[in-house]
């Protein structure tokens, strides 16, 4: 069942007043024409939050159900899609998000990615950035304080190979950051936007490979110009008109 929440009180008090004061104004509006089932003048209210609060994942999640009551569907899965980017274990926004793919017509179904794939992208989750960064300051930290104490306190036996195995800890622990953090800043993701969007050859030449039906999320591997590619739910690749996606 696709459900509508509130911005706590608490929450608008906590912010500047005069930014808190306009936002509790938008948000009754958007809540209360939502209640009204006024859902087109809720999009437009939710739209405005969500430009001036990029990173409220509740902002997106409720866009997302305004979209979904119009049976927009792309919009909807775009703005569950960025709920889920800025906090991944938003439930509510998943059960939301699978009902409404549950409504594209001919829907690609996903596959399960080769354990490596999916691995990585779980480590390098946007949100694992700052969990991350703190290894890496960790670290960093002990490999200073063990060359100190082989150093200074010759008494105090470490293994020999410690200060190394830290420092690796830390390199990769670092790279790990950049790269969780280039993803929040520049999601992968997108959705496709225009129903039966072709799928082309690495050519751009020829039949399609075949046709993506509004409402599919596809990650993004390279682009240019004018074309995207792009990997499937199911795993398959091929290029598409960037005109033709919206990224989270």
């Amino acid at each position: 069942m696709i459900k509508i929440t509130t911005i706590s009180v608490l929450f608008l008090l906590l912010s500047f007043e005069s930014i808190g004061g306009a936002y509790d104004v938008q948000w009754k509006k958007a809540t209360n024409c939502y209640l009204k089932k006024q859902y087109d003048s809720a999009v437009i209210y939710f739209e405005k939050i969500a430009k001036n609060n990029p990173k409220n994942a509740e902002v997106y999640y409720n866009l997302g159900n305004s979209y979904y009551r119009l049976n927009k569907i792309a919009p909807a899965v775009l703005n569950y899609e960025r709920a889920l980017h800025i906090n991944p274990s938003y439930q509510d926004a998943k059960d939301n998000l699978s009902i409404t793919q549950a409504r594209i017509s001919h829907s690609i179904q996903s596959s399960d990615a080769i354990f490596f794939i999916k691995w990585w992208r779980s480590i390098t989750s946007p949100s694992n950035a700052s969990l991350w960064a703190i290894l890496a300051a960790i670290a960093y930290i002990l490999s200073l304080a063990t060359i100190w104490i082989r150093r200074y306190h010759k008494r105090i036996s470490l293994p020999f190979q410690l200060p190394g195995i830290l420092i690796f800890i830390c390199v990769c622990s670092m790279l790990f950051a950049f790269k969780s953090a280039a993803l929040y800043m520049t999601p992968d993701k997108a959705v496709v936007f225009e129903n039966d969007a072709p799928l082309m050859n690495r050519e751009l030449k020829g039949k399609p490979l075949s046709l993506l039906p509004e409402g599919t999320t596809v990650i993004i591997n390279a682009e240019n110009d004018l074309w995207a590619e792009v990997t499937l739910p199911d795993g398959r690749s091929g290029w598409v008109m960037l005109e033709q996606i919206k990224k989270l």
